[in-house]
């Protein structure tokens, strides 16, 4: 016995009724993406105010938070969701902002590790994230309060409390102490 799966585009998925879920879209098919919880969003938070804040002093780009969707390939769609995301200025989209999905990937992503996360499905949007172009990703970790970034050669760094994190090269001269994050 086989089952098919019917595919959907990103345009539909952003046809779909608000139902308090925050889904994504991968190949084709709708992730559900349950609350990650009160620690999760204070560290998201805490990260956001921090790069956001150096963006804005320096006219950068523009940072967003989980809210807003790349489309990061098509024939299937995929349509992600990070938890943060700069675009530096030239990436900016022009005009008024988009309604719906940006149809480009971010140049630097922070994604926060939730107890909800499998190990194989942050890996693959951790992976789909630098095939689509991201230079940088930071992915946070409450529970061990330490943070992995990886760069556009999927070389990953481990940082713990005491190590500084940095921009380099995508947010230049950005740096805070990882500490910081999760204090």
């Amino acid at each position: 016995m086989t089952t098919t799966t019917t595919l959907i585009t990103a345009e539909q998925l952003m046809q779909m009724p608000e139902n308090g879920k925050r889904l994504e879209l991968v190949k084709g098919e709708l992730v559900d993406m349950p609350p990650a919880g009160y620690a999760y969003g204070r560290v998201a938070s805490r990260i956001d105010r921090g790069i956001g804040n150096y963006v804005e002093q320096y006219d950068l780009g523009e940072v967003v938070i989980s809210e807003a969707s790349f489309r990061i390939a098509q024939n299937p769609d995929t349509v992600r969701v990070p938890d943060i995301a700069f675009l530096c200025k030239e990436h900016v989209p022009h005009g008024p902002a988009p309604q719906g999905f940006i149809d480009q990937a971010p140049d630097l992503v922070v994604e926060v590790a939730s107890p909800t996360d499998s190990a194989s499905s942050f890996q693959a949007k951790l992976e789909q994230w630098l095939a689509a172009g991201v230079q940088l990703v930071w992915v946070a970790y409450p529970n061990t309060k330490s943070v992995v970034v990886y760069n556009a050669q999927r070389e990953g760094k481990l940082l713990r409390a005491e190590d500084m994190l940095t921009g380099d090269p995508v947010l230049p001269g950005f740096s805070c102490k990882v500490s910081e994050i999760f204090n």
